[in-house]
C-alpha cells in the first residue's frame, strides 16, 4: 500500500513539473480568466446603445496619480490668482543639485547658466532675450511666479508642464533663487569661518 502511494504522489508531481515544453493542450480547470471577452479601443460594441466601447468617465472622476489635492504645489498659486510668496517646498541641497540639473537642460540654452538672459539661442539670433533673472522686477518676484511661468510659459516662452514634472519646476525655482542670490551676495552672506580666504 505504501509502495502504491508513493508511487502515486512522485507521478502527481511528475505533472506538476513545468520544465520542459510540451505539445499537448494546456489543462484549464477554469477557463473564465485566461480567454475573457474585451473590447480593443475605439473598436464597436454591441453591448452599449451608442455603439461605443470607450466609455465617458462619471462626473468626478479622477485619474490615479491626477488628485492634485494642494493647488499651492500643483499650480504654485494661491486662489488661482495670486502666486505663492514661497515655495512648499523645502530647499535642500539635493533639491538644488536636482535643480540645477534640469534647469541646464530646460532653462539654460535661453536664459544663459548665470540667468542673464543670454544663453546659445539667444546668441546665435534664434530667439529675442528672455529678461535676465538679477533684474529688480524678477529679484522681488514671487516663487509661485516662477513655477507659473515654467508651467505655462509666458511670451516668447513655452509651457514645460508636460516636459518637466511639478517636484522639479520647485526645484528649478529654488536653484534660480539661488542663482539670484549668487550674484546679490555680500560679504555677510559668507559664513565667518570662510570669510577670511576671499579676497
Amino acid at each position: 500500500m505504501k509502495l502504491l502511494f508513493v508511487s502515486l504522489s512522485l507521478l502527481a508531481l511528475a505533472s506538476c513539473y513545468q520544465g520542459q515544453p510540451s505539445q499537448d493542450t494546456p489543462v484549464h480547470p477554469n477557463p473564465n480568466m485566461d480567454n475573457q471577452q474585451r473590447y480593443d479601443p475605439q473598436s464597436q460594441s454591441t453591448f452599449f446603445a451608442d455603439g461605443a466601447t470607450m466609455r465617458t468617465p462619471p462626473a468626478g472622476t479622477v485619474a490615479r496619480g491626477f488628485l492634485h489635492e494642494d493647488s499651492v504645489y500643483y499650480t504654485g498659486m494661491v486662489h488661482d490668482t495670486t502666486p505663492v510668496r514661497l515655495s512648499p517646498v523645502p530647499t535642500t541641497l539635493a533639491e538644488l543639485k536636482r535643480g540645477q540639473q534640469r534647469y541646464n537642460i530646460y532653462c539654460a540654452p535661453c536664459h544663459s547658466r548665470l540667468g542673464d538672459g543670454k544663453g546659445m539661442v539667444v546668441q546665435r539670433g534664434l530667439n529675442p532675450p528672455p529678461p535676465s533673472y538679477h533684474e529688480d522686477r524678477l529679484l522681488q518676484a514671487a516663487d509661485g511666479h516662477f513655477f507659473n511661468v515654467i508651467t505655462n510659459g509666458i511670451r516668447n516662452m513655452p509651457p514645460y508642464k508636460y516636459q518637466i514634472p511639478v517636484e522639479d519646476r520647485w526645484a528649478i525655482v529654488a536653484y534660480v533663487r539661488a542663482l539670484q542670490r549668487s550674484e546679490h551676495a555680500t560679504i555677510q552672506d559668507v559664513p565667518a569661518d570662510v570669510r577670511g580666504g576671499i579676497k
